[in-house]
């Protein structure tokens, strides 16, 4: 009841288990959702099944790097079917750390879950559609101990907060932000307040010369623009479709990630070397208009009203001839 009194609602938890239930749904012919919270938040499976004909998976991860979904769906033999795959630049090209962490994570449950995992996931989710308290982000004492106001020290950084419980989750994965986050409030601007630092690149270690350090990162982005291109050659040569997605972000955040990792250095080379279809929210007036009310994520109204829209332009995207690169407009054009 207290938790209750703090605006938490019984919802599942978004664990690897979970995940990897929705990843044994997939089918050879399967739609798929891949990358970070954006798709995780904004596709409405419904109006999507409506548009494309075929209901999706949803396979995004908050916080996470989708490369690692993408290289794991490109080695499944059996699958041929159709990639749908939000890019947030800060996050696909992340070499290391919590976001490939959290995706590398996921798909190793899927292949190496076992039965007594399995069947604690199954015991788990009644009670979590019950119980308000079960919230593992916020609630657990790991969590919990997370949010002393400890200081930054020497040779002690203290780690960026992730956002609070601000969604509710279903058994397909569908997320949906909930009214208080939706709405100006104490909620929304707390939500804000994690996004600029989780957003910010760590400041170099001391202990590697600053040169040496970025050309190390260039190598990795590098290497991350060819592991994409393979894995997406993979899937062509099966007869799959691939199209990279860049949701709506606007306020302060849109501005930081602008700064940090500029559409012509990030996804415009992305649509280049890869030759997969893009859709840029602004390119498109009927994505362009959406206000993001926490900055990064459509409300569940929002979300719903965009999926109609987001169909048809996939559906243009997968028809006609192949994509080429247009570099007088920088995007892929049909």
């Amino acid at each position: 009841m207290y938790c209750r009194s703090l605006g938490y609602e019984p919802t599942l938890n978004d664990t690897d288990d979970l995940w990897a239930e929705a990843r044994r749904h997939v089918e050879p012919e399967s739609i798929v959702i891949i990358g970070d919270s954006r798709a995780w938040f904004e596709m409405d499976l419904d109006e999507l099944e409506r548009g494309l004909g075929k209901r999706p998976l949803q396979l995004a991860l908050a916080g996470s790097c989708g490369y690692p979904v993408l290289e794991d769906l490109a080695n499944d033999e059996h699958f041929h079917g159709t990639v749908i795959a939000s890019v947030v630049p800060g996050m696909w090209f992340v070499p290391a750390g919590p976001p490939l962490a959290r995706s590398s994570d996921a798909v190793r449950r899927y292949h190496g879950q076992t039965w007594a995992q399995r069947v604690s996931h199954e015991i788990s989710v009644p009670l979590e559609k019950s119980f308000a308290f079960l919230k593992q982000e916020d609630l657990t004492m790991a969590a919990l101990l997370k949010e002393l106001p400890i200081p930054n020290r020497p040779y002690a950084q203290v780690p960026p907060r992730t956002p609070p419980y601000f969604c509710s989750i279903d058994r397909e994965r569908r997320a949906r932000m909930v009214a208080q986050a939706a709405e100006p409030g104490r909620l929304q601007e707390k939500v804000k307040s994690r996004w600029l630092r989780l957003f910010t690149p760590p400041p170099p270690p001391s202990y590697i010369p600053l040169d040496a350090f970025g050309a190390k990162m260039t190598a990795a982005v590098e290497q991350r623009y060819r592991d994409t291109k393979t894995a997406v050659d993979k899937l062509r040569v099966r007869g799959g479709k691939i199209v990279f997605v860049r949701f709506p972000v606007t306020g302060a955040l849109k501005d930081h990630e602008d700064r940090f990792t500029p559409r012509a250095k990030t996804w415009d080379p992305l649509l280049q070397q890869t030759s997969v279809p893009g859709i840029y929210f602004e390119d498109f007036p009927e994505l362009a208009n959406f206000t993001c009310p926490e900055w990064s994520h459509l409300s569940a109204g929002d979300a719903s009203s965009s999926q109609s829209a987001l169909s048809r332009i996939c559906a243009r995207r997968w028809s006609g001839k192949p994509s080429r690169y247009d570099s007088r407009t920088a995007r892929v054009k049909r």
